[in-house]
Formats: C-alpha cells, sequence, structure tokens
C-alpha cells in the first residue's frame, strides 16, 4: 500500500486509481481519465470518510486508501482465510462476519478483519452444515451461507454478548485489578492565544494525572509514549494494547476547526452502520458525562468512529477530545491546572463506574 496523503491540487496515478474506486462505489459519476485531486474527488472522498466512521477531511491519507482498498471486496469475491501475520480486511470480511452472527455465531464485532475468533466462528458453521472444519471461507461456505435464510431477528447478540462480558458481576475485574492503556496526544499544534501550550503538553498533562490517580487506586497503567515522545502509528499503538491484554484504553486528545466558534468536548468508540462496541459506547457516554458535570465544556456527546486505534484493538477503546484548541474559551479553560486536574478526575470517575458492579 502506497504511504500517500494527497489532497485539493495534487496529482498522479494514485489519485486516478482512487478515482476508478471511488467510481464503482457509486461516489463519482461515470469513469474519468483525470489524474488531478478537484472538488469533485475531495467531495466524494468526504461522503466516502462519512459513511465509514473515519475523520471527514476530504484528504486521501494512508487508512482513507485502506478503506476504499477494502471496500471493493464483496462476500464471494475471493478465498478467506486466517493470516495471523497477514490478516485479511475487507467488506467481504465483514459480510461474513455479519452473516455468521445473524445465524447465532460468536464473533464480538463486525469489523472487517478475519482474525482467529472469525475463523473459529467459520470452523463451526462448516462442522453444522457438513464441511470440512478448516476455516477457509471459499465456494462450499458461500454455497451453504447462501441456502440458509436469516434465523435471528430482534436484538443484537454481539452488544449483548460485550456486555455480558463486561459485567463486574461476571468477572473478577475491577479498579483494583485492571491495566489500562492511556494514549495521550503527540500533536505540536499550539493552542490560540497567548498560552505557549500545544496539544502534546495540554494531553501528557491530563494523562498524567489520569495515571496518577489510577496507580494509586491500584491500576496498572501503560503509557504509549513518554514525555517528550512521539507516538507510534495507531495500529502499532492497538497491537501493543492488544500484546498487553490491557483491559481498557483511553485516547486523549483535541480537536481545531478553521472556524474558532466551534467548541466542546466528544467522545469516540468503535462503531458504524453495522455493528458497535457496546462496552466502549458505555465508557464514552460516562466519560462524557462526569466531563460535563465536572467542566463548563459544552457535552457534544458520544458518536461511533472507524479510526484505526478503536477498530483494531480487542478490549473496549475510546478517544476523548477534550475541546478545541482553536476555540478561545476552550483553551482558556484548558490552560488551567485546576480544570486539567477536574477532567483527568472526571476520567477516572467514568473508569471506576464502568468497573462498579451494578445491582439489580
Amino acid at each position: 500500500m502506497p504511504a500517500i496523503n494527497l489532497t485539493l491540487g495534487d496529482s498522479g496515478p494514485e489519485v486516478q486509481e482512487v478515482r476508478d474506486r471511488l467510481s464503482r462505489l457509486g461516489l463519482l459519476e461515470g469513469a474519468s481519465h483525470t489524474e488531478v485531486f478537484d472538488d469533485e474527488l475531495c467531495h466524494a472522498i468526504k461522503v466516502f470518510q462519512q459513511t465509514r466512521g473515519l475523520t471527514v477531511d476530504g484528504i486521501l491519507g494512508p487508512q482513507t486508501f485502506r478503506r476504499i482498498e477494502e471496500a471493493r471486496w464483496s462476500l464471494g469475491d475471493r478465498l478467506l482465510t486466517f493470516l495471523p501475520r497477514n490478516m485479511v480486511h475487507g467488506d467481504d470480511v465483514a459480510q461474513l462476519q455479519r452473516r455468521l452472527i445473524e445465524l447465532g455465531f460468536k464473533i464480538n464485532r463486525v469489523d472487517g478483519i478475519y482474525g482467529a475468533q472469525t475463523e473459529r466462528a467459520v470452523r463451526d458453521f462448516q462442522k453444522n452444515v457438513g464441511l470440512q472444519s478448516d476455516g477457509i471461507c471459499g465456494p462450499d461456505v458461500f454455497r451453504a451461507l447462501n441456502r440458509l435464510s436469516r434465523t435471528v431477528a430482534g436484538g443484537n447478540q454481539e452488544h449483548l454478548r460485550e456486555l455480558l462480558t463486561w459485567d463486574p458481576n461476571h468477572r473478577t475485574r475491577s479498579v483494583e485489578t485492571c491495566t489500562v492503556m492511556v494514549d495521550p496526544s503527540d500533536s505540536l499544534v499550539k493552542l490560540v492565544g497567548g498560552s505557549g501550550l500545544d496539544h502534546a503538553t495540554v494531553c501528557w498533562d491530563i494523562a498524567n494525572r489520569i495515571e496518577g490517580r489510577l496507580s494509586a487506586a491500584g491500576a496498572m497503567v501503560v503509557m504509549t509514549r513518554s514525555h517528550n515522545s512521539a507516538l507510534s502509528e495507531e495500529a502499532a499503538r492497538a497491537l501493543l494494547a492488544n500484546q498487553q491484554n490491557v483491559d481498557l484504553v483511553v485516547s486523549i486528545d483535541l480537536d481545531t476547526h478553521e472556524n474558532s466558534s466551534a467548541h466542546g468536548v466528544a467522545t469516540y468508540y468503535f462503531g458504524h452502520q453495522y455493528s458497535r462496541s457496546a462496552a466502549g459506547m458505555r465508557l464514552a457516554d460516562l466519560i462524557q458525562e462526569e466531563i460535563a458535570s465536572r467542566t463548563p465544556l459544552m457535552d457534544l456527546q458520544s458518536h461511533p468512529k472507524t479510526w484505526d486505534l478503536l477498530r483494531l484493538t480487542r478490549m473496549p477503546c475510546v478517544r476523548a477530545t477534550l475541546g478545541y484548541a482553536s476555540n478561545p474559551d476552550d483553551v482558556a479553560h484548558l490552560a488551567s491546572p485546576d480544570a486539567r486536574e477536574a477532567i483527568a478526575e472526571g476520567i477516572v470517575s467514568a473508569i471506576s463506574r464502568m468497573l462498579a458492579p451494578r445491582i439489580g
């Protein structure tokens, strides 16, 4: 996959390739032979990003390009198999996962990745329909799926299963025993005004306060970067979370907008039109509630996204954007150490509530 980052006015064969793919997806009218990144292509990319739960910026970056590549596959177009070091991604995998969930097989969420859990579900399906149980999704599996009508209606198994898994009444997980990964932004973009602060400084300070509070409560905290270091790619941080087998991931960032009136705090969890992380959504909602009750920052609520960090982690993962660095009022609030302490306190309280036993 090319490491591209293209925007308006750029040109080249990569632009033509993306034009062709978006045209086949019905997002561009007819085929075009121009290699120029024009307004029409920018609009089509924004529409694609919106439907896929990506950041809607009209920029053709690595994540957007990869998702466009994945979108060209439909179930039956290719053989699907589990390759641990190079896992298959695509819309065809997502279609397979949705189908298996409808039929009652255990898959926690529809992420479009042919991982170990999807392979086990395919093996179970093959056993149930009398096929060789090899975990390979090929023509025999496609034919068997086509023969079967939907047998599950109403409710959502993956959401119920995830919430049950995360009910502390059924597991021994608690603040004292859990491991939390904290992921502070490393962006050096300055906050408006004369504070001299940047995203990285504010987010590190809040993350450091979260680490102190959680550690004092007995939790193990894993930081994705040190004070002055840069972050690795999202996929690498997700891999680290999975390898460390952490219980929760909380990413911390600030937002910016060309309109300085944009303000407020929002939290994001993995989700799209076919699937969502129920536990991630619950943690995001709790973070919003806690921060809104402790600060004057506007509550912009929680929203589903499919960013790599949210999509590739196996555990509940959220990203909290704690205000707009482009808004003077938000910046004035974030510049105060007391305000950053209140935000950290709110996030820790949300984590504690997430892990607290529920009565009734």
